[in-house]
């Protein structure tokens, strides 16, 4: 973020969204800087800065970091990381921001009531990936996703998850509750999330917290966190149901190929927020 307003910082995320679908598809031709600029209508000078702010790192460092090869060697050094770090029974081995992410489910009788006399505040906010939409109870966050120029999609979504709910949109304390999550300055703190998904998926959506940021870990590792070594595709099911984006962090779950592999909000993201988030480990 560097000094740069929140704005510019999403609008920067979509130029290298799109720089990172171009790389993807002509890898195998390890494109000039020139190349990426062109298919970005960007000069190489206005690229090379508009990555410099958003990762401050260069562009050919951020693209390193998009590679196979680099994501098979984050597998494998995670392996003895996610290891300790469960052992120790640790929520993980440390957060980018000193940011503490903890955790509980809805009772329930809260999920059978649809909601019914909770108050839940929503609001819209730009983030580091693109504008999103979060959702919150007075206990915690319990919503947030990429809306891609679309709230209303999301909101419907929100809503139909707690039918019988009252929801109240506030966008001012939806920007703060983001400037807490993405800190310009690294700082400590603490946020409270309320889970709403079945025994398992609690399971595994937990079992997310072990891995820290610039840590990346397979669908085996994670289904073995999660106390479930040989439930991969009901793993690969339980992470398709997150709906609390980037904190419940299933975007650093790749296969064991090296490759990034889907996610809700588009490969493309989850490619930025791997890159992002190792650029950024040493902050």
């Amino acid at each position: 973020m560097r000094g740069n307003s929140r704005d510019d910082t999403g609008r920067h995320y979509a130029i290298v969204a799109r720089a990172i679908r171009y790389i993807r598809t002509r890898a195998h031709r390890q494109p000039a800087l020139s190349d990426i600029a062109a298919a970005v209508n960007l000069s190489e000078y206005h690229l090379q800065r508009v990555f410099a702010e958003w990762a401050g790192v260069s562009p050919k460092r951020f693209l390193q970091y998009v590679t196979k090869e680099y994501a098979r060697q984050a597998l494998r050094e995670s392996s003895d990381i996610l290891g300790a770090a469960y052992a120790a029974g640790l929520s993980s081995p440390g957060r980018l921001h000193d940011l503490l992410v903890s955790c509980e489910a809805m009772t329930p009788g809260e999920i059978k009531t649809l909601g019914a006399g909770v108050n839940i505040g929503f609001g819209c906010a730009p983030t580091p990936f693109g504008d999103a939409l979060l959702g919150w109870t007075p206990r915690g966050l319990c919503y947030f996703e990429f809306h891609d120029g679309a709230p209303g999609t999301k909101q419907k979504a929100l809503q139909m998850q707690w039918p019988a709910a009252m929801l109240q949109q506030d966008d001012e304390y939806a920007a703060r509750l983001i400037t807490q999550i993405f800190p310009s300055v690294p700082q400590t703190g603490k946020l409270h999330l309320v889970l709403r998904g079945t025994n398992f998926q609690l399971k595994v959506w937990e079992a997310l917290l072990k891995i820290a940021p610039a840590q990346q870990a397979s669908y085996s590792q994670l289904a073995s966190l999660a106390g479930a070594p040989d439930a991969q595709r009901a793993v690969g099911t339980a992470l398709s149901a997150n709906t609390i984006g980037y904190l419940i962090p299933c975007h650093r779950i790749i296969r064991e190929t090296g490759e990034t592999g889907h996610y809700r909000w588009g490969s493309e993201r989850k490619a930025a927020m791997l890159a992002w988030e190792a650029s950024r480990k040493n902050v």
